[in-house]
């Protein structure tokens, strides 16, 4: 959506926005950056923004970004650099057992603990200054509790750059209450004394659009999950209160949405969007994977949980993502792509 050459006018560069949605958005964002990859597209982006789940996917994507053989603008070695890792995490059940450690450990939170579990099964003891500095900027998002602004961690020199990777996709993955906050010395400070209490992005913007908007070239992979609609609202004070907090968390996550389809149809910047709720169908493509929406819905309805997924339900938001990206990049940005010849997984399919 969007004309390239107005936008590259007057700003530089491709910034790809990933969103939260725990372990359904780790993996539709894996099938997304799969496809990204084939086109050539992957080896193009300047910057990968990510919250809470997608987070985990642009951590893995980080962390392996330097052993990633590009020959052509596209990685040979994706499968088993990325994906593995990221379907070894998807088959661990996470955010409980975290839960009740940190209830039987008082002085480490859940946050914190979730912290330490990515070290072991993902970043070991890799630092953010430790992201291949030949590559793009990775911005991991976490929201600020104490001042409701939103926080970046990224490649850098000096005291921030020392925070562990597995930390700022901890801080940018802790859903509240259960897995937050993640607390660190803030990086900035010159005694280093001041502590930051730091929540799951989402809280925020469960987009993560803040880091890409002054791009050229804006894509953004979205698979947040919808209010569920219902005709029965409790009236009881404690769940009156828990769902006068969902509308106004889906307000903000629609405005957003909004302001960025805006952006594109006023030609602010080219790129697209694609979403774990789109239907193929609208994106008029004649050779577009067959993902029928009432099979897609289901897959968005996925929990949002760091807990074990099943293998096949695995390769089907793999599959989604990779079938939403495919649309979105050959009608609105890479338009003389050629057309993929099946799905990464083509035994699951979608459902």
């Amino acid at each position: 959506m969007g004309d390239t050459n107005k936008a590259s006018a007057t700003r530089q560069g491709v910034g790809l926005a990933l969103s939260g949605g725990g372990y359904r958005a780790m993996l539709f964002h894996t099938g997304a950056l799969w496809r990204l990859n084939e086109l050539g597209w992957l080896s193009k982006i300047s910057t990968f923004s990510s919250v809470s789940g997608g987070s985990i996917a642009a951590g893995v994507l980080a962390h392996a970004w330097a052993e990633l053989k590009f020959e052509n603008g596209v990685a040979a070695n994706f499968s088993d650099n990325v994906v593995a890792p990221i379907r070894n995490l998807a088959r661990k059940r996470l955010d409980i057992p975290v839960t009740l450690l940190a209830m039987a450990v008082p002085w480490r939170s859940a946050g914190e603990e979730l912290a330490r579990v990515y070290t072991k099964h993902l970043f070991g003891d890799c630092c953010l200054k430790d992201i291949d500095p030949t590559g793009p900027q990775f911005v991991f998002t976490a929201t600020n509790l104490q001042d409701g602004a939103l926080w970046w961690f990224f490649r850098q020199n000096g005291p921030h750059g020392n925070i562990p990777l597995a930390t700022a996709v901890a801080a940018s993955s802790a859903f509240p209450p259960m897995l937050s906050p993640v607390v660190i010395r803030d990086p900035h400070s010159a005694e280093r004394k001041r502590k930051i209490v730091l929540s799951d992005a989402g809280v925020y913007d469960n987009l993560g659009l803040d880091p890409v908007e002054g791009h050229a070239t804006v894509l953004v992979s979205d698979a947040g999950k919808r209010m569920k609609v219902t005709r029965s609202v409790k009236r009881d004070w404690g769940r009156q209160l828990l769902r006068v907090l969902d509308v106004i968390d889906n307000q903000v996550r629609e405005l957003r949405r909004g302001a960025l389809l805006k952006s594109y149809v006023e030609k602010d910047f080219a790129g697209a969007y694609w979403g774990s709720y789109v239907d193929l169908a609208n994106f008029q493509l004649e050779d577009s994977l067959a993902a029928p929406a009432e099979r897609t819905h289901v897959l968005a309805e996925t929990p949002t949980r760091l807990t074990k997924l099943p293998e096949v339900l695995q390769e089907r938001l793999i599959n989604w993502g990779y079938a939403a990206c495919d649309a979105g990049m050959r009608k609105w940005v890479d338009t003389e792509a050629t057309a993929p010849g099946g799905f990464p997984f083509p035994g699951a399919g979608v459902g």
